[in-house]
């Protein structure tokens, strides 16, 4: 009898185990359910979501190859209306319109740098695509810069936010010219220069480029004249605010002057014969 008394816990002991293997296994088949259930879920956000991000960057590419096809559609327009206006009015078939002696070259920016003194650009056009040192920069807004240097397929230029470019411009609708200048503290910031104080520069006035420089064509728009500073009693400066905001450029024009070697070497013949 005590053998019997003494087996009992040993049962009981083992059913125990066995309800609690049962309760076990039966917990994990439905924590097997539950975790499939949630990977299946998990995988389901995971593939929509990378459907999804790949269908926008396939949007994305697809939209900016329209923005370039358009970009490169609405140079050509400019272009067109640029030679029209150059012939005041004429209805002359395009090659019958007197060339001005620039060529345009549409081009994207590469890169652009927009916090130092000495700012610069690069853009994806280079000496195969007809682009040289000395060449002007603007868009449809304004002036942006001029070349500085050219590989076979990339140009390097410096913005009109750097302290060492200055612009020959002129205010529209007068004989006023000075040169333009960064004034180094805004992004649509400049001065106007040394200009004499009899001449009236009024707030308001558009500020063009002049067409006294052999890099940019006459009346390219620049910008707004503001206040002006007289500056040691002699000469005054005016602030002119940009047409051209930087921060949002994509899509730029390139300008050529065709006749800028023969005429440097004119200018360096007279030179030498002004020195004899």
């Amino acid at each position: 009898m005590a053998k019997e008394r003494s087996s009992y816990p040993i049962i009981i002991s083992a059913a125990v185990f066995i309800i609690l293997e049962i309760a076990a296994v039966a917990m994990l088949s439905r924590s097997s359910s539950l975790q499939d259930v949630w990977i299946k879920h998990s995988t389901r956000r995971v593939q929509a979501f990378l459907w999804g991000s790949s269908e926008r960057i396939r949007d994305h590419f697809s939209l900016q190859k329209q923005n370039d096809r358009l970009a490169e559609e609405n140079f050509l327009l400019r272009e067109r209306l640029r030679r029209y206006e150059a012939a005041e009015g004429s209805l002359e078939e395009l090659k019958d319109i007197p060339d001005d002696g620039f060529r345009y070259t549409p081009a994207k920016v590469v890169k652009m740098s927009r916090n130092s003194a000495h700012n610069y650009i690069i853009l994806d056009k280079g000496s195969e695509d007809g682009i040289s040192p000395m060449s002007g920069i603007i868009s449809s807004t304004g002036i942006v810069g001029i070349v500085d240097a050219v590989d076979k397929h990339f140009s390097y230029g410096l913005t009109i936010n750097n302290s060492n470019i200055g612009i020959s411009a002129r205010v529209k609708g007068s004989d006023v010219t000075g040169p333009l200048f960064w004034d180094g503290l805004t992004s649509k910031g400049s001065y106007l220069k040394d200009i004499a104080l009899h001449n009236d520069v009024n707030p308001g006035d558009t500020i063009m480029t002049s067409g006294f420089s052999t890099i940019f064509p006459p009346d390219i728009p620049i910008g707004v004249a503001g206040e002006a500073k007289i500056i040691n009693g002699s000469s005054k400066n005016v602030k002119v605010e940009l047409f051209q905001d930087l921060s949002s450029l994509r899509y730029v024009t390139v300008v050529k002057n065709i006749r800028r070697e023969e005429i440097e070497e004119l200018e360096a013949s007279e030179n030498k014969e002004g020195h004899k």
